[in-house]
């Protein structure tokens, strides 16, 4: 499509797109609205979307918080088609992302601070679908649909030359593996561990190693240590092995949990040196089984989280990738294989993460 049939595409009032009126309805085809736009606006014509876990958590309503119809997709890489009048950063033809939010409250200590994703506002920011982080009802419609209207301050800017199949999972997986790599200042002399090697570990090894820490990877799977080698993981370790976790007993100074649900974290704690740290960023749920603080408090280790990442950090990171040819490894699918994608991720069976050809799938 050509710079000229971009521009001249008009939006619509209503869009086609892949979603569910509740938790278990598998999803399928609807009409969503397409809100209009506003003077600082872009509108984009979707041409990819990844597929996150927490599409699943969302669609299924394993959270408790879904407001409903649920339209996913928070990986989003798109054409511009319109701009408002006010707009200065962006052009008709322009290759964009959306991430994980299109909006704040932009008054709060966190969202002048430039971190949009802990937004203190009454609703919290408001993610790309799903409506406010706080429900309070209002809904907004993600990247399983042809278009979408974002705020322009929430637009993220694709390097030249980039795979924009292989970039839509930066725009998650990417941002939220990064910015608490970022935030505690993970580099060189640092050595780390990667827990879980899916759609957010596989990207956080090639990260971590570009930003220069030896990355120790560890998986359930042991078919897949060649591929976290591949990603630059100095070494990986079955973690169902005991002996081979013993190896690294009081040797890490940081770990970066990716898996996307409650599990046991005690084990990875065990391998933290003193004053060593754990930051989850998979799982938004109660651990289970709960945290032994005895070997905590006498190697005086910290266990937190860490939320997706600021916007200022996503753009950072697509350019970071960028430069240092990281990408994510992914499986282009059509919109009708996304409840079909959606069981394989639940059973680990992606490599390692799926795309949807949005354009190729749905036509406005």
């Amino acid at each position: 499509m050509t710079t000229a049939q971009i521009a001249n595409q008009k939006p619509i009032t209503v869009t086609v797109g892949y979603g569910t009126p509740d938790a278990s309805t598998p999803l399928g085809p609807m009409d969503i609205p397409l809100r209009e736009p506003g003077a600082h606006d872009v509108v984009l014509r979707i041409e990819y979307c990844g597929v996150c876990h927490s599409d699943i958590h969302q669609a299924r309503d394993e959270w408790n918080n879904t407001v409903w119809p649920c339209v996913p997709g928070h990986e989003i890489v798109g054409r511009v088609v319109e701009i408002g009048s006010h707009v200065t950063k962006f052009a008709a033809g322009d290759r964009v992302g959306v991430g994980c939010m299109v909006d704040s409250c932009r008054h709060c200590e966190a969202c002048r601070g430039g971190e949009e994703q802990y937004c203190e506002g009454p609703r919290g920011f408001t993610a790309t679908y799903n409506g406010p982080f706080k429900p309070d009802g209002t809904n907004t419609f993600g990247g399983y649909s042809s278009q979408i209207v974002v705020n322009e301050d929430f637009v993220l800017r694709i390097p030249a030359g980039m795979d924009p199949k292989s970039v839509a999972p930066l725009l998650c997986s990417g941002v939220t593996t990064f910015s608490p790599l970022k935030h505690f200042k993970i580099g060189n002399g640092d050595t780390i561990g990667v827990v879980g090697i899916g759609g957010l570990g596989h990207v956080a090894i090639q990260i971590a190693k570009a930003l220069g820490a030896t990355v120790i990877a560890f998986t359930r799977t042991p078919e897949k240590a060649t591929d976290a080698k591949r990603f630059g993981a100095t070494d990986v370790v079955v973690s169902t092995d005991s002996q081979a976790m013993e190896k690294y007993a009081g040797k890490l100074d940081f770990i970066l949990s990716t898996v996307p649900t409650s599990h046991d974290v005690n084990p990875y704690l065990a391998l933290l040196k003193r004053d060593g740290r754990m930051t989850l960023v998979g799982a938004l749920e109660a651990l289970e089984p709960g945290i032994n603080n005895g070997p905590a408090a006498f190697h005086r280790l910290s266990l937190g989280g860490s939320l997706i990442g600021s916007i200022e950090e996503t753009q950072e990171i697509l350019d970071f990738c960028a430069a240092n040819d990281i990408a994510s490894t992914v499986e282009l699918i059509p919109i009708e294989r996304v409840n079909e994608a959606f069981e394989n991720v639940n059973d680990c069976k992606v490599r390692y993460r799926y795309v949807i050809d949005m354009e190729g799938s749905l036509s406005s």
